[in-house]
């Protein structure tokens, strides 16, 4: 009677109803096995997440960036039968490379782009795609880098002419996009009444080429892409005589070019070049980077507890002494409209510009 009344109540055979459980017990275990091998996974990734070691870095690779006539601004590559116009070749070649230092470093795309050099110096029909150098115009070898990080007293004897102690951590200011100026650049001066006491600053530039996070020390060089000149150009005033603003006086429009060139990392031994500045033809700044407080390799462990570098951003590694501010009052003479500033490091060319 009691069957009876079962298959009246649920017309659904037993086995039916025996094999739905079983099914959905396997169901049950499959995804118990799914969310265990995924807090496994995340586990592991949790581990291994303080530093991202993917991505390939460019190697024997010095770029630029050309400005077309159109306005854009794109890569370049440096080699012995002259400049690589890149967009020019990709196009005459059909090739794909990146069209930009920065594509190259977010995007990839090494392969791509040593390929495409190698074709084009073969090519007969590619002789039109090299160029002389001192036919390009200069475009701007950085338009829109996630983080543009700066670095203030980073030498000990210009932190002593600043009349400050050496710091004991190190002091992280930013410039913004709006300062990035390419090589020969021409900075406009603001109307003095804003502000008139302008002074250079050569410095190397840390070009970051994978995600870092919390990395040591030891394998910080490791996520660097390559090396550049860069001018952390400073309006003084700004600076120190509006109530400390380091930002307001160094991220005025064009406040910071960069170049001539990008050195790809695996060419260059930051933690030793000459660093020279002149102004109109006179040595003033003279330096090596072994007097550096901390070194690339600090700088990027240090940073990189505090947040995460991208490929992309970059780091400008501090001045040495010798910059204007540092002279006794009654030999502080500013810069000026017409004064030409020239920016050399060893090995990673020389960066010039002029004021107007």
């Amino acid at each position: 009677m009691a069957d009876v009344n079962l298959r009246t109540n649920n017309p659904t055979p037993r086995r039916h109803i025996m094999q739905s459980r079983r099914k959905l017990m396997k169901a049950g275990l499959a995804a118990a096995a799914l969310a265990t091998t995924n807090v496994a996974l995340h586990a592991t990734e949790e581990r291994t997440s303080h530093s991202d070691t993917s991505g390939e870095l460019p190697r024997q690779l010095t770029a630029l960036s050309i400005r077309q006539e159109d306005g854009r601004e794109t890569l370049g590559v440096k080699t012995e039968a002259g400049v690589l116009d890149v967009a020019a070749a990709s196009k005459l070649l059909g090739y794909s490379p990146p069209l930009s230092l920065e594509e190259l470093l977010t995007k990839g795309g090494n392969a791509e782009l040593k390929a495409l050099v190698e074709a084009a110096l073969k090519s007969p029909t590619a002789k039109s795609t090299i160029v002389a150098e001192s036919k390009i115009k200069f475009g701007r070898l950085f338009k829109n880098p996630g983080k543009i990080i700066c670095v203030g007293l980073n030498y000990r004897e210009h932190a002593e002419e600043a009349g400050q102690k050496p710091p004991a951590q190190p002091i992280l200011f930013n410039k913004y996009n709006n300062t990035l100026a390419p090589h020969q650049a021409t900075i406009q001066l603001p109307p003095r009444d804003l502000c008139y006491k302008f002074d250079y600053e050569t410095e190397l530039v840390v070009v970051i080429g994978r995600r870092a996070s919390n990395v040591s020390v030891d394998e910080a060089l490791s996520y660097v892409a390559g090396y550049a000149v860069g001018h952390d150009f400073t309006s003084r005033d700004l600076q120190l005589e509006t109530g400390g603003q380091w930002m307001v006086g160094k991220t005025l429009d064009g406040f910071a070019p960069i170049g001539p060139y990008f050195v790809s990392a695996d060419q260059v031994d930051p933690n030793n070049l000459n660093l020279e500045t002149r102004v109109n033809g006179e040595v003033r700044q003279s330096v090596n980077t072994t007097k550096f407080i901390f070194n690339p390799q600090k700088l990027i462990a240090y940073t990189s507890r505090l947040f995460a570098l991208e490929p992309g951003d970059i780091i400008f590694t501090g001045t040495p002494s010798g910059v204007i501010v540092g002279y006794p009052k009654e030999k502080q003479v500013w810069l000026k409209a017409g004064d030409k500033i020239e920016s050399t490091i060893e090995g990673l060319g020389t960066l010039s510009f002029d004021l107007a």
